[in-house]
């Protein structure tokens, strides 16, 4: 491997390589005028099922099993490897580009919503579930909430992106980043042994936030064989918090939604109506 010695100028010459190398660029801004679909219901969602989206889906499909009505929403799919996230229409809902991006037409001026982490706490105070009001448990739930969003990086576009997705695998790179996920895993597992989830006794918008990406891990569904790699199965209460949450009805749904990879009968692409959980996944509609 020839030694890359930087030059004194940045410029964007090249692809960058790599499984995303089609989409990065070093500017914003939209590539082409696209208008986003509206569908019938106050909430837009406007997603791919990676964890940062699973994460808002699985909080829709929580507020609607405890029969709020107001949650229904459409889910329209953007996938990310077509460029649909630089449409002019998308920019305009989340100017950074990036999956989710919610909508909510429900009052008089509409609202838009951007960040996941913003659209759980948006949709916690909206509907006044799975985020106390009260202090310290308050805290809390943000605490661990926020740990997510500046611990995740770390898993996602260091870890995952050496361990999976970088054209060759660079040994100090993977080193580097499998250590920092370990003792976030560890993290996690201190946590957990005190509590049953990670903002205390009761399920909150910190597990909807944390768990697509470290019980994704812990369940081994994410970058190939890296959960052998990281011997996820020594983290015994990560272990135990995730597959309690994955056997939650809602979770199971919230996975399935916007999904365009893995098994057709687990890719719901569109939600627009809670039967299309039966009727419209990918293996239903190849038999049609």
């Amino acid at each position: 491997m020839t030694e890359y010695t930087p030059p004194k100028v940045w410029t964007w010459n090249k692809a960058n390589g790599g499984a995303f190398a089609s989409i990065n660029r070093p500017i914003a801004g939209p590539t082409h005028d696209k208008e986003l679909p509206v569908g019938k219901h106050p909430l837009q969602l406007y997603s791919l099922a990676t964890p940062n989206g699973v994460k808002v889906t699985v909080m829709l499909e929580e507020l609607l099993a405890l029969g709020h009505k107001g949650a229904e929403y459409d889910a329209w799919l953007i996938r990310i490897n077509d460029g649909d996230q630089f449409g002019s229409g998308f920019v305009e809902v989340n100017p950074n580009s990036k999956i989710p991006a919610l909508m909510d037409r429900s009052g008089a001026t509409p609202v838009r919503i951007f960040e996941s982490g913003s659209i759980l706490v948006y949709l916690a105070e909206k509907f006044g579930e799975f985020l106390p009001t009260e202090q310290p448990a308050r805290a809390e739930v943000l605490s661990w909430l926020f740990w997510q969003m500046g611990s995740a990086p770390y898993l996602g576009g260091g870890f995952g992106h050496f361990y999976a997705y970088a054209p060759q695998k660079f040994e100090y790179a993977i080193d580097r980043f499998s250590m920092e996920v370990k003792r976030q895993m560890d993290v996690l597992d201190r946590r957990l042994a005190e509590t049953e989830y990670l903002g205390g006794k009761d399920y909150s918008i910190a597990d909807m936030a944390v768990w697509p990406w470290y019980g994704g891990l812990a369940l081994g569904r994410m970058y190939n064989d890296s959960g052998e790699f990281l011997s996820v199965q020594d983290y015994s209460h990560v272990q135990r918090w995730a597959k309690a949450i994955d056997a939650r009805p809602a979770v199971k749904r919230g996975r399935m939604v916007n999904r365009a990879f893995g098994e057709p009968a687990l890719q719901l692409h569109e939600r627009h109506d809670a039967g299309d959980f039966d009727t419209k996944t990918q293996d239903k509609l190849a038999a049609e």
